[in-house]
């Protein structure tokens, strides 16, 4: 599978207070912000910013507002920034990857994981920023940077934010920028991208409701000159240290530290996965028998047959061998000052 970046030249970010008008077109989408023609010049007016919503994630379908509250937070920034909503799958990388070609500074994924993962893949190895107002059911990503949930934190991020440029994963080709995986994990994001209501509650009924006809696969994973086969009942390379909503699949890891992180889970009861799932949430997987970690930069991983593999949440079908890899400081991403 080829990967799915290209190369652009972008220009490099900068930050200072906001000077010129804008005003708003009467358009219903794309929403734009422009500058007024006769308004003095700023480095922040100078900055050009796109906006690319998924109206569909799980917190914009139950918060309708947040797109007001952007349009609103572009006026009284009085920035030079577009507004454009999704339009089904993939489209965000299209969107991201239009942006760099118009000379947009900072890119602002507006949804879930799975929007950011398709937003920031097209900016993979750009000089173009990526700008998070996470707005999905977990926001594995943004938790892990310190951007939980839509906030004002997350607004101002954009402006006052400082810079880290982190990882990237690959699954045979499929970027990802905070879990990769297969095996349980994967039947569950395929159940729950289908789902029309979304939000952990939902998460936790799909998980409980599938947990009876999984059967778990043996895998062969190979780490440089290392190689272990277990069965597995999650298999998940992690980039950052959580799935979402604190949920800890590979804690103390790191996304700027050009590694990734395999966990195995091993089968186990229902009953015994009541205190596995703890651990989960307490962030001390390390102290479980049931766990296996290693940390590399390329796994490959075998399994007996061909199936699902999810990337931040996104499900999709490969072959049964599957080569992880990691692109070190491969994005560029504004996060909060003191995370």
């Amino acid at each position: 599978m080829n990967r799915l970046t290209r190369r652009h030249d972008g220009q490099e970010l900068g930050q200072a207070s906001p000077s010129c008008k804008r005003v708003i077109s009467p358009a219903r989408s794309p929403i734009h912000a422009r500058r007024h023609a006769s308004s003095p010049t700023s480095i922040t007016s100078a900055l050009k910013l796109r906006f690319i919503f998924n109206p569909h994630s799980g917190h914009n379908l139950r918060n309708p507002h947040l797109l007001h509250r952007a349009r609103a937070f572009i006026l009284e920034q009085q920035l030079d920034a577009t507004v454009v909503p999704t339009e089904g799958p993939l489209h965000a990388t299209e969107l991201a990857r239009q942006a760099i070609a118009e000379g947009c500074d900072t890119v602002v994924a507006m949804g879930g994981d799975g929007t950011i993962n398709e937003v920031a893949t097209g900016l993979i190895d750009t000089k173009t920023t990526l700008g998070l107002i996470p707005c999905g059911s977990g926001n594995g990503l943004g938790r892990h940077l310190g951007i939980p949930k839509p906030n004002q934190l997350a607004f101002d991020t954009l402006l006052k934010g400082r810079l880290r440029v982190i990882d990237t994963g690959e699954a045979n080709g499929r970027p990802f920028f905070n879990v990769m995986g297969l095996g349980f994990d994967a039947a569950i994001a395929d159940r729950f991208a289908n789902l029309t209501k979304r939000g952990f509650q939902a998460y936790v009924r799909t998980t409980l409701s599938a947990w009876s006809s999984y059967q778990p696969q043996n895998v062969i994973v190979h780490n440089g000159d290392q190689t272990i086969e277990s069965p597995a009942l999650i298999l998940s390379v992690a980039n950052s240290d959580q799935f979402g909503n604190n949920c800890y699949i590979a804690p103390g890891a790191q996304v700027d530290d050009g590694v990734i992180d395999l966990t195995i889970l091993k089968p186990v009861g229902f009953f015994k996965s009541i205190p596995l799932a703890m651990r989960l949430f307490r962030g001390s997987l390390d102290a479980s028998p049931h766990a296996i970690r290693m940390s590399g930069s390329k796994f490959i991983i075998q399994r007996p047959t061909a199936g699902l593999v999810h990337a931040d949440g996104e499900p999709f079908s490969t072959s049964a061998d599957v080569t992880v890899t990691v692109l070190p400081k491969s994005l560029r991403v504004l996060v909060p000052v003191d995370s």
